[in-house]
């Protein structure tokens, strides 16, 4: 009995603790916006966002890359990219990532 319950109690963290590729993820809610990149471009009068969800951890759906984002502004020259993470319990997730450019 006390072996089932210790590996019923790692099996849950190590689930609970798995990132899913966000370097900061809360084990109940994450609401984290994060910097992935910055060019020497000048200025950013347009901005694009692209997102991807994911429903239960079990499946995920929707283009969260640069390029939709960039698509989605119509945006040719990138200045900076900022990545948004939101979930909950890890049963709903959204990746959000936004584009700054011309």
């Amino acid at each position: 009995m006390k072996n089932a319950f210790a590996s019923i109690v790692l099996t849950a963290s190590a689930f609970i603790l798995s990132s899913c590729g966000a370097p900061v993820i809360g084990a109940i809610y994450t609401n984290t916006s994060l910097p992935v990149a910055v060019t020497s471009a000048a200025g950013s009068s347009k901005v694009g966002t692209a997102t991807s969800t994911t429903y239960l951890g079990l499946w995920s759906e929707g283009d969260a890359s640069i390029e939709a984002a960039k698509k989605n502004g119509g945006i040719t020259t990138v200045s900076s990219v900022d990545a948004k993470v939101d979930s909950i319990l890890g049963l709903y997730t959204t990746y959000t990532t936004t584009v700054r450019g011309n």
